[in-house]
């Protein structure tokens, strides 16, 4: 019969293509055997969230909605016909190469594109936090069946054992009765 391989050395197994150092290896071991590892990464992550990291949600969630696409092609068609259609000639608050237009959409593009990197950064980090989290989880899963399976060969031996005995009993009984 074939040596059953411990914990330890599943884990070991596993994580010896991961550049850990030994430290970090055998606080993950004691983790995972020892503790319950499942976290909740959305609400760590929420726990953690600075004023400045709800705000670029917030406009990254605005931003990247059909709502601001929409009011925004509303506010530039309004712009255009304000600008030629309605108010002709000196009135016109930006003439025709719509200069003060371009500003103000190259302050918008100046501000937006950094708070949504902002907001996808923070995104990615939680991402990574959740993935280690799965990586962990599915290590115990693999320790816990790696158990169960031990456990079960160990209940399939003595199922035998015992069938062996009552059918050692059930021989004598036959011979007693010749």
């Amino acid at each position: 019969m074939e040596k059953r391989v411990t914990k330890k050395e599943i884990v070991k197994m596993l994580l010896k293509n991961n550049e850990l150092d030994a430290q970090d290896e055998e606080e993950l071991l004691d983790l995972l055997i020892d503790q319950p590892i499942a976290i909740d990464v959305d609400k760590q992550e929420e726990s953690k969230m600075t004023m400045s990291d709800k705000i670029a949600d917030k406009v990254s969630e605005v931003c990247g909605s059909w709502l601001f696409i929409i009011v925004f092609m509303a506010f530039l068609l309004g712009w255009v016909i304000l600008n030629t259609v309605i108010l002709i000639g000196d009135k016109s608050i930006d003439p025709y190469p719509f200069i003060l237009l371009n500003l103000v959409l190259s302050c918008v593009s100046a501000l937006q594109a950094p708070i949504i990197m902002m907001s996808q950064n923070r995104q990615a980090a939680k991402d990574s936090l959740r993935n280690q989290n799965d990586y962990r989880t599915d290590l115990k899963s693999e320790l816990i069946l790696e158990s169960l399976h031990d456990q079960m060969d160990a209940i399939l031996r003595n199922q035998k054992r015992i069938f062996r005995y009552i059918q050692g009993l059930d021989d004598e009984d036959e011979v007693k009765k010749d």
